[in-house]
């Protein structure tokens, strides 16, 4: 895809992943419109105020992006939210609000936007997923979950859409250096919960993989390759080694002995 008259859009463009890539592509030439609900500082790439949880939001920032370019090529769908705690405590309210912004408003977006892709014969829609879409992982259940929807949501509309020329792909992020580990929500236990010491262990132990994780230009790099490939592949995998490989282990051993070694790897 040439760079000269590209236009990209990425929501969740603050900070973390949504941040690197848009101002690594809007280095590479491309027309970069990075939305998010609070405008960044000091930043290479046009803003737009998006919530992805509203519907009149999504549709008035797309329409002042096209006022203004006339098209768009690329939306990469990065706004997302994370949880961790128990199922069995974790409410209602907090569950709906991360389907709404993981799997909803990825849908309110790309609602908006087929139709103009249709227009215009061509476009190509990027989800950010994550790894843990393609496993069970303990205390993050409702984050997997919602990834695991937008999986199978890229899956649909990369069939429903091949016809209008329209490519759909997903990026599965493995543990990435941003301010996730402080933005997420954590579910609050019960008094004398059941689960405070375990969840203690777990919860610590995601916060410190995290830290130690790559750096997000990673996704960066591998989301230029994904827009520059005229045939990309419907299912990019990006992270640490054994993050990977676990989606391959996942697929080759019996299910419990699999299970057996989330178990282990997390002290349960």
């Amino acid at each position: 895809m040439s760079t000269t008259s590209s236009v990209i859009l990425i929501t969740g463009a603050s900070s973390g992943i949504g941040r690197s890539v848009a101002e690594y592509l809007s280095e590479r030439g491309y027309r970069v419109f990075g939305a998010s609900r609070s405008q960044p500082e000091n930043t290479n790439f046009e803003w737009l105020a998006m919530d992805v949880t509203s519907e009149e939001s999504v549709q008035e920032a797309i329409r002042k992006l096209l006022s203004k370019t006339g098209r768009i090529d690329v939306v990469i769908n990065n706004a997302g939210l994370g949880i961790v705690g128990p199922l069995e405590e974790t409410t209602d309210e907090l569950i709906y609000k991360v389907f709404n912004t993981n799997v909803m408003g990825v849908l309110r977006v790309c609602r908006c936007l087929i139709p103009v892709f249709r227009d215009q014969k061509m476009g190509l829609i990027i989800n950010v997923s994550s790894i843990a879409a393609e496993m069970g992982l303990p205390f993050r259940g409702i984050y997997s979950a919602s990834k695991a929807s937008l999986e199978i949501l890229t899956e649909s509309l990369s069939m429903e859409l091949k016809e209008f020329n329209i490519k759909v792909c997903s990026v599965l992020p493995g543990d990435v250096a941003t301010s996730i580990n402080q933005n997420r929500l954590v579910v609050s236990l019960k008094k004398e919960s059941v689960y405070t010491n375990t969840f203690s262990k777990v919860h610590k132990q995601i916060n410190d993989e995290v830290n130690q994780a790559p750096k997000p230009i990673t996704i960066a790099r591998v989301v230029a390759k994904i827009i520059e490939d005229p045939n990309p592949r419907l299912h990019y995998a990006v992270g640490p080694f054994l993050q990977k490989a676990a989606i391959w282990l996942r697929i080759l051993l019996p299910q419990r002995m699999f299970e057996r070694l989330l178990i282990k790897f997390y002290g349960l």
